[in-house]
């Protein structure tokens, strides 16, 4: 049976729809509530380890696009930009509550090597050290994500939590959780707060992708559950657009929807 007090090392995947207004401009009220709730789970005694898009949208604004652009060399020149602006607002709002945070961005081709235990060593010892990893992939020399290869980070958040031997993935979306239909379709869509297993019912109810800024969906959040669950890792799909949803899901107030591992 879940529970959530049973769970320690907690990676959280938030996604570009919860940090970024539709402009593609930081929302700076919800990006604050989001690290103030991780820096006091933080302090509870849990393991936190932050998985960040919104690299992109931040570059777009920055760089005074109006939409996000099609070509691959020009999202890299985004997230290179973006990169800067969201790391430099993590340090800010986490050093307010004490806490410090360290930059990873990583490849997919990282994490198919030997090299990969270099990775979990650094975790490892950032974590002993009370350190919060933010981490992203490495939009300027791989375009895995850019491709939909991660597909909005969701899938590599999975890869880290596997990797860092997490005990609960949170994907942070702008939806409540997996429904039983559209609810933008049918206003009596049902939520799911519970998933045991990954059938072809549960892909069917997946749809395409997310926002205009992202690049994720149902679909991308449905294969990284798969991830998790076969690696022994529940997973929860919470509502990013209030970050305080995490003290009631930490609380056990059922919120969201849960799959859990075998």
């Amino acid at each position: 049976m879940f529970d959530i007090n049973e769970k320690k090392r907690i990676v959280v995947k938030v996604g570009t729809s919860t940090l970024t207004h539709k402009t593609g401009r930081l929302n700076i009220r919800r990006m604050e509530k989001l690290v103030k709730v991780l820096s006091d789970i933080q302090n509870s005694g849990k393991e936190i380890i932050l998985v960040s898009s919104g690299a992109i949208g931040l570059g777009m604004s920055k760089m005074h696009l109006p939409e996000r652009p099609k070509d691959t060399p020009m999202k890299q020149a985004c997230a290179a930009v973006g990169q800067c602006e969201l790391m430099y607002m993590y340090d800010k709002l986490f050093g307010e509550y004490n806490l410090t945070v360290a930059q990873i961005l990583l490849t997919r081709n990282i994490l198919d090597t030997p090299r990969k235990n270099n990775v979990e060593n650094t975790f490892e010892k950032l974590i002993n050290h009370n350190v919060i990893p933010v981490v992203n992939e490495n939009d300027t020399v791989a375009i895995d994500e850019l491709e939909l290869e991660f597909g909005e980070n969701d899938s590599l958040a999975a890869h880290v939590g596997i990797f860092s031997h997490a005990d609960m993935l949170i994907i942070m979306s702008d939806i409540d959780g997996l429904y039983d239909s559209n609810p933008k379709d049918n206003p009596d869509a049902k939520l799911i707060s519970e998933v045991h297993e990954i059938n072809d019912d549960i892909r069917a109810l997946a749809g395409g992708a997310g926002s205009s800024l992202g690049t994720g969906g149902m679909i991308t959040k449905i294969h990284a559950a798969e991830l998790a669950m076969e690696a022994g890792i529940d997973m929860a799909i919470l509502n990013g657009r209030n970050p305080y949803v995490l003290y009631k899901f930490f609380d056990g107030e059922g919120v969201g929807t849960v799959f859990t591992s075998k």
